[in-house]
C-alpha cells in the first residue's frame, strides 16, 4: 500500500501546475533528461511490453541479444545526431500532427491525427486484457468474485480497477503527473527487477540453464545465433528490419507523444534519448532472465514440481498465443518467494499504470488536438479545453475496456502491435523525416506516403484476422491473401509499408515541389531563435574539438555531457565490434560448440547484471535532482494561453 499512497500524493502535488493546456499536454516543457529517461522508459515497459519480450526470449533466448547488437551502429548514430528528436523539439509542437500542420497543411494534420488515433486505439485495445490476464495468473485469482450473492467476472472487474487507477493520474495532473508518477514507478521497478534477477540466478543454477540450452532441437538454439534455421518469428531478418525501423520510425509512434514535447530544451531531449539506450541494454535484462529460467525448470528434474505447475496453467488456454502470454506470470508465481512476489506484482502494477496513463493521455489528447481543434475558428477557454481533453481520454478508456473484453488473441503480441502500429507509422515516418530534414518535401508527398502506408498495413491486419474458410479459394487474389497470412510476419509487412511510403514521398515531392520551405523559422534557428531556448554561438572548433563536433559531440554539450555520452555509447561500440567479429569469423568457418556459447552468455549475464546495478543507482540520483529542478521551473513558469496547439499560417499560435 506504500507505493500507491506515494503515487497518489505525488499526483495531487502536480495538480496546480496542470491548469494550462501546455501543462496538461507537455508538462510546460520543464522536464530534465533523467526524469524523462526513467519515466519514458517505464511508460514503454508496461505489462504488455514485458509479456511481449518474455514471449520472444522464451523462443530465441540469447540469440536475440546477439542479433540485437546489429542495431549498435544505428543506435550510436541516432544518439549522437539527435535524429528527429532534437528537431522535433525545436518546432515546439505538442503533438506530431500539430507539426504536420506547421510543415504541410491543416487538412493533412486532421487526416494524420485521425489515422494516428484510430491505429493507436486499436493497438491499445488489448492492453487492459493482457494486464488483467497477467495479474490473474501471477496472483492466482479466481475466475469470478461473489459479491452480495452475485458472480462478478474477475477479468472484467480487474480491467475496470486498472483503467480507473490510470485515469486518476491523468485527470489529476495531465502530463506533469504522468511524468512524475512514471518516474517513481520506474525507479521502484528497476530496483525490484534487479532483486528478481539476482534471486532467479541464485535459485536456478547455471548448470540447469545449460541443460535447457542443450535440450533445444537443431535450428532453434537459445545460444548459437547461427543455428536459427527453424525459427520463423524472431530470426535474423527480424532484426535487419528492426534496424530500418529504428531510423524510419523515430518518434512515429504516438503512444508516448507527451514525452516528445516535455523536455526543457532540444538538447535535453537529445541527452534523454542518449541515456535511454541503457534501458534495453541492461535494465530490461529481466525479460531475458525469467524465460531462460523457465526453460531450465522445464527440463531439469529437480524442478519437476514447478514445471508441472506452469504446464497446468498454460495447457488450459484455448490458443497458442494465450499459452505464451500466461507462461511467464505462471512461472513467476511459483519461483518467487511471497515477499519478492509481492514486490514484483507491485512493480508490474506500476508498469501497467505508467503505460496506460501515458497511452490514455496520448490518444485522448491527439483526438482533441488534431481532429477536433483544427475545425475551431476561435480558441477554447483553458477550462473548456482541459475538460474536453479529459472527456476524450475517458472515451479511450471505455473503448479499451470493451475491446479487451471481446477480443481473442490469435497471434503473438509483438506481431499484433507491429501490424496495428504500422497503420500510422508506415506512412508517417516519411512525412516526419522529410518534413524535418528536406526543404523540398511537399504536402502532396506527405499525403501519398501516409495513404500508401496506411492502406498496406490495414490490408495486412484484415487478412491476418480472416477465417481460414475465406482464404482457401482459388485464384491470384486468394494466393495473395494466403501469402500475407502465412508467408510474411507483421514485421515484414511493416518493412514493405515503409519501402513503398518512402518511394512515393520522394517521387511525389520532386514532382510537386515549387519553393523551398523555410526550415529555419519552423525550427527556431538563427534570427528566428527564441530567447528562452537560444544556443550561444560557439567559437570555431579545430583539431580534436572539430572531429568530436562532427561526430555529434556538439557545442551544446558540457564536459560532463560528453563523458556521459562516451560512457553510454561504449556499450554498443564494444558489442557491435563483437558482433561483426563473430559474423566474419563464422563466414570463415568458425563454429564453436555448445559449451562455448553457454559459457560466453553466462559471462555476458554477469556483466550486464553488474552494469545494470550501477546504472539504476546513477539514474535514481539523477532523477531525484531532475525532479527537484522540474518543480522549481514549474513554480516559475507562466503559461501562455495561446500555447494550446493551434496553428496560424504554419506557425504556432503563441508565436
Amino acid at each position: 500500500m506504500v507505493l500507491p499512497a506515494v503515487l497518489v500524493g505525488a499526483a495531487l502535488r502536480t495538480r496546480h501546475y496542470a491548469s494550462s493546456v501546455s501543462g496538461f499536454l507537455a508538462a510546460n516543457r520543464c522536464a530534465g533528461r533523467y526524469l524523462i529517461t526513467v519515466a519514458y522508459g517505464m511508460a514503454q515497459v508496461g505489462v504488455i511490453s514485458l509479456v511481449w519480450f518474455w514471449q520472444q526470449y522464451y523462443d530465441v533466448g540469447f540469440t536475440s541479444v546477439f542479433w540485437g547488437w546489429m542495431e549498435g551502429p544505428a543506435m550510436i548514430i541516432l544518439a549522437l545526431s539527435g535524429w528527429v528528436v532534437y528537431r522535433y523539439r525545436q518546432t515546439r509542437a505538442m503533438t506530431m500532427a500539430q507539426f504536420f500542420e506547421i510543415r504541410y497543411s491543416r487538412s493533412f494534420r486532421v487526416f494524420a491525427g485521425l489515422v494516428a488515433f484510430v491505429s493507436g486505439l486499436i493497438n491499445y485495445g488489448i492492453f487492459p486484457a493482457v494486464a488483467s490476464r497477467f495479474f490473474i495468473v501471477l496472483l492466482g485469482l479466481p475466475e469470478v468474485w461473489v459479491i452480495g450473492g452475485v458472480e462478478v467476472s474477475v477479468f472484467a472487474s480487474l480491467m475496470v480497477m486498472l483503467l480507473g487507477s490510470a485515469l486518476f493520474f491523468v485527470f489529476t495532473g495531465g502530463q506533469i503527473a504522468v511524468i512524475v508518477t512514471d518516474w517513481i514507478q520506474g525507479t521502484f521497478a528497476n530496483w525490484v527487477f534487479l532483486a528478481v534477477m539476482a534471486y532467479l540466478l541464485w535459485l536456478i543454477p547455471w548448470s540447469s540453464i545449460e541443460l535447457a540450452f542443450s535440450a533445444m532441437p537443431e535450428g532453434t538454439s537459445l545460444t548459437n545465433p547461427f543455428d536459427l534455421g527453424e525459427e520463423k518469428r524472431f530470426d535474423a531478418w527480424y532484426w535487419v528490419i528492426a534496424v530500418i525501423v529504428l531510423f524510419y520510425g523515430m518518434l512515429s509512434w504516438q503512444g508516448t507523444s507527451g514525452y516528445n514535447a516535455s523536455a526543457v530544451t532540444p538538447h535535453e531531449a537529445k541527452m534523454a534519448n542518449i541515456l535511454a539506450g541503457w534501458r534495453f541494454r541492461v535494465l530490461m535484462l529481466v525479460t531475458l532472465i525469467l524465460p531462460i529460467c523457465i526453460r531450465a525448470v522445464q527440463v531439469d528434474p529437480q524442478f519437476a514440481g514447478m514445471a508441472e505447475g506452469i504446464a497446468a496453467v498454460t495447457v488450459g488456454q484455448p490458443t497458442e498465443a494465450l499459452q505464451a502470454e500466461v507462461r511467464a506470470p505462471a512461472a513467476a508465481s511459483l519461483m518467487l518467494p511471497s515477499g519478492l512476489l509481492g514486490l514484483f506484482a507491485a512493480a508490474l502494477l506500476g508498469a501497467f499504470i505508467s503505460t496506460n496513463d501515458t497511452y490514455l493521455h496520448s490518444w485522448g489528447s491527439i483526438f482533441i488536438q488534431d481532429v477536433v481543434l483544427p475545425f475551431r475558428k476561435k480558441p477554447l477557454s483553458q477550462r473548456a479545453h482541459l475538460w474536453l481533453l479529459r472527456g476524450s481520454i475517458f472515451g479511450v478508456a471505455v473503448f479499451a475496456f470493451f475491446f479487451s473484453l471481446f477480443y481473442t488473441p490469435t497471434q503473438y503480441i509483438a506481431m499484433f502491435l507491429a501490424l496495428t502500429g504500422a497503420i500510422f507509422v508506415g506512412g508517417a515516418g516519411s512525412a516526419i523525416i522529410g518534413g524535418l530534414y528536406w526543404s523540398r518535401g511537399t504536402t502532396a508527398g506527405a499525403w501519398a506516403a501516409m495513404i500508401a502506408g496506411m492502406t498496406l498495413s490495414s490490408t495486412g491486419i484484415i487478412v491476418k484476422q480472416l477465417p481460414d474458410t475465406i482464404v482457401t479459394g482459388d485464384g491470384a487474389m486468394f494466393d495473395f491473401f494466403r501469402w500475407m497470412r502465412e508467408g510474411v510476419t507483421g514485421q515484414e509487412l511493416t518493412f514493405w509499408s515503409i519501402a513503398v511510403a518512402v518511394g512515393l514521398y520522394v517521387l511525389v515531392s520532386l514532382a510537386t515541389s515549387r519553393d523551398r520551405f523555410n526550415m529555419d523559422r519552423m525550427l527556431h534557428r538563427g534570427r528566428y531563435a527564441r530567447e528562452d531556448e537560444r544556443v550561444d554561438d560557439a567559437p570555431t572548433a579545430r583539431g580534436l574539438a572539430l572531429m568530436l563536433e562532427r561526430l555529434g559531440f556538439d557545442c551544446e554539450m558540457t564536459r560532463r555531457d560528453r563523458w556521459v555520452t562516451a560512457l553510454t555509447l561504449a556499450w554498443p561500440i564494444v558489442f557491435t565490434g563483437i558482433f561483426f567479429a563473430a559474423l566474419i569469423a563464422h563466414g570463415l568457418g568458425w563454429s564453436p560448440g555448445a559449451a562455448f556459447w553457454a559459457s560466453a552468455w553466462g559471462w555476458y549475464t554477469a556483466l550486464a547484471l553488474g552494469v545494470a546495478t550501477v546504472v539504476v543507482l546513477w539514474f535514481t540520483i539523477g532523477g531525484v535532482m531532475d525532479l527537484r529542478a522540474m518543480f522549481r521551473r514549474l513554480r516559475a513558469y507562466r503559461a501562455d494561453a495561446r500555447d494550446d496547439g493551434m496553428v496560424v499560417e504554419h506557425h504556432n499560435a503563441d508565436e
